[in-house]
């Protein structure tokens, strides 16, 4: 078994209730309220910021050329190409840069967000990929499974752009390489070490559900 099938085996039943949630539902079937989605897409937009950080951890962390270059990448990838979806998004929802700039994070982002930062401060390379991945390749199961539950949300005069983009080739190509490289360091992991990492990527699936439920419940 791959260190990334380990991972999902031992997170499989906190993402089993990601596709179950009423907000990604109502994304899918397009009854989702935009006053819920504008309060998700704010707060989003704020941890993406540290999302962004914790990559560039990475990059500090790097001791390979290759792996400083594919960090500086995922970093890149983030600032430009996740946060693209974010900002159409913004416009469409009146969202300005003041807004953006007086908002704070709710308790569980910014719980989240410092945890995720901390994982990067205190491990290396492989301790930040983990970190990082529940995020990503949730949100590429979850764009999968709406997209094959309701055909027709990447259709949806509003929310079809979201689904479209946590389907989209580029994003996936992304996620892959997530999973590629988390992989190849995570190869020779022992059990003790193994652990340690399913700990990290439990906790951060069990944020990635209170994210989730702080959206529905527009919980600051």
């Amino acid at each position: 078994m791959t260190l990334t099938e380990e991972l999902y085996e031992s997170a499989k039943d906190i993402w089993a209730g990601y596709h179950e949630h009423p907000f990604v539902n109502g994304i899918g079937d397009g009854s989702l309220p935009i006053e819920k989605f504008r309060f998700y897409m704010l707060q989003d937009y704020l941890y993406l910021y540290d999302y962004a950080k914790v990559f560039a951890l990475g990059v500090v962390k790097a001791k390979e050329p290759s792996m400083i270059r594919r960090f500086s990448a995922f970093v890149e990838d983030t600032l430009g190409g996740e946060m693209d979806i974010h900002s159409g998004y913004m416009e469409r929802l009146g969202i300005t840069e003041e807004d953006v700039a007086r908002a704070t994070k709710s308790l569980a982002n910014a719980s989240y967000t410092s945890y995720m930062l901390n994982v990067g401060f205190r491990g290396d390379e492989l301790d930040i990929l983990v970190a990082i991945l529940s995020c990503a390749w949730s949100y590429a199961k979850i764009g999968d499974r709406l997209k094959k539950k309701y055909p027709e949300s990447v259709n949806h005069p509003f929310y079809g752009e979201w689904v479209k983009g946590y389907t989209s080739r580029e994003y996936n190509d992304m996620n892959d390489e997530l999973l590629y490289l988390v992989n190849i360091l995570g190869e020779s992991a022992g059990k003790k070490r193994r652990e340690e990492l399913k700990e990290i990527f439990i906790n951060c699936s069990r944020y990635e559900a209170m994210f989730w439920d702080m959206a529905w419940n527009m919980e600051m």
